[in-house]
């Protein structure tokens, strides 16, 4: 998203420079480090009502909400595990992997989709491969890098389902900052009225979108308990919305 973060400040017409961090960090950690502006300015990440309410939140889905969009890796020997789901309730008969303070834990888990957590992100390709859980839910913006990963040689993209919820990536930031969230903000809704954001949008996420557009998938939307009201879904210019999709399966609130 440093594209995105680039472009609100060349809009901006901010003299702010990027510098990348030097610590790894789980999510956490560098949440917990953003709201008290110690070593961090901006991080992005999904939203949720408690995230909003620590942090300073850029309300424009950097990804168009395609972080909600979501295919399963599977072992390469069960590729056909999912084949014959086709309601949530076929689903609740798998097991989901997640890290354990990801908002896609509580979504899953709120429609009483079982879920295995670790609290580190490496590990659940191994316990995926251990059988430690069936399946594991990931962003169509992260399965293709993913699976071009060592860790992930002997896993591959599950066919057959489509999970979608609502949500957003954003731009968040300290508390303590308001002058650096009002200036990105500033610059993204430039962005987005002159076209450049969707045209980058269009650049950067085209192989993702391939996902979305297969139309032999089953698509199963789940309600999404951790979105803040806040959020701008009555924009329709902000979110991406598939033509190609056939067959919802709608989950039960």
């Amino acid at each position: 998203m440093l594209a995105q973060l680039r472009l609100a400040l060349d809009k901006a017409g901010s003299p702010l420079r990027l510098v990348p961090t030097h610590t790894s960090m789980e999510q956490e950690r560098a949440l917990v480090d953003l709201q008290h502006d110690k070593h961090l300015d901006v991080v992005w990440s999904m939203t949720s009502r408690e995230r909003e309410e620590r942090l300073l939140p850029v309300r424009i889905p950097l990804d168009k909400g395609l972080f909600g969009w979501r295919v399963a890796l599977l072992p390469r020997e069960r590729v056909d595990l999912l084949k014959h789901v086709r309601t949530l309730d076929d689903l609740r008969q798998f097991t989901a992997g997640q890290g354990h303070d990801w908002p896609d834990t509580a979504i899953l888990q709120s429609q009483g989709l079982p879920v295995v957590v670790s609290s580190n992100y490496a590990s659940l390709f191994h316990m995926l491969q251990a059988r430690r859980f069936d399946y594991f839910p990931r962003s169509v913006l992260e399965i293709g890098t993913e699976l071009q990963n060592p860790r992930a040689q002997q896993l591959v993209a599950d066919p057959h389902v489509l999970l979608h919820y609502p949500t957003a990536l954003y731009f968040f930031f300290s508390p303590r900052r308001p002058e650096l969230a009002e200036t990105v903000r500033i610059g993204m809704e430039r962005a987005v009225a002159d076209g450049s954001f969707e045209e980058l949008f269009k650049q950067q996420f085209a192989h993702s979108l391939a996902h979305l557009q297969d139309a032999e998938r089953q698509v199963i939307e789940l309600p999404n308990p951790l979105l803040p009201s806040a959020t701008p879904l009555q924009r329709r210019e902000l979110w991406f919305s598939p033509t190609q999709l056939r067959q919802t399966q709608v989950a039960p609130k």
